[in-house]
């Protein structure tokens, strides 16, 4: 054949052969005897991130973790706290010397596991602020910097119900979240 696109794909075969030779190797399994390698290996270094059982197996390890620290909490009759993958938030009247010990503790759980925290009166966790001012916690609309800002683009081809959708939840969000309206 002496089509124009089989000689590109024969160009491109030559060009782009040994990148994809040197790091598809890595994610293909030859025979048993590789797999049991790769796992050993996986085993060491972690799972693929993005891969739904390293999700499973990344869940059920930190529900194990954490339920240290629950039982801790259970002891100082303060329990009020939520995860989501692996971000954690807890309250708790400890002194800060004393969460700092449990944290950095649970920082020994696990070799491949570290632990970074923030103690204060204020923290926020995904798109929520809570703020502790003398004992009365108020909430409002996190802003993360590296997220984008709802954009609604007036030219779109969405339907009417969807465009109107998103400022509603986007309003939604904001009065589920705040504790005043100020």
């Amino acid at each position: 054949m002496n089509s124009p696109t089989i000689k590109i794909s024969k160009m491109l075969d030559e060009l782009i052969r040994s990148l994809f030779d040197q790091y598809a190797k890595q994610t293909t399994i030859i025979d048993d005897v590789h797999l049991i390698r790769q796992l050993e290996k996986y085993i060491n270094l972690g799972g693929v991130m993005g891969s739904p059982f390293t999700l499973t197996l990344a869940n059920i390890f930190m529900w194990h973790w954490e339920q240290k620290i629950v039982e801790h909490q259970k002891f100082s009759i303060e329990l009020c706290g939520d995860s989501y993958i692996d971000d954690i938030f807890l309250t708790s009247n400890d002194s800060i010397e004393k969460l700092t010990q449990i944290l950095e503790d649970a920082n020994k759980y696990h070799p491949n596991i570290k632990l970074t925290y923030d103690i204060g009166n204020s923290i926020s966790f995904h798109d929520l602020q809570m703020t502790n001012h003398d004992g009365k916690i108020t909430t409002s609309v996190h802003h993360k910097d590296a997220a984008e800002p709802y954009v609604v683009p007036f030219k779109s081809d969405h339907s009417r119900h969807i465009f109107e959708n998103i400022i509603r939840a986007a309003l939604l969000r904001a009065l589920r979240y705040s504790s005043t309206l100020k």
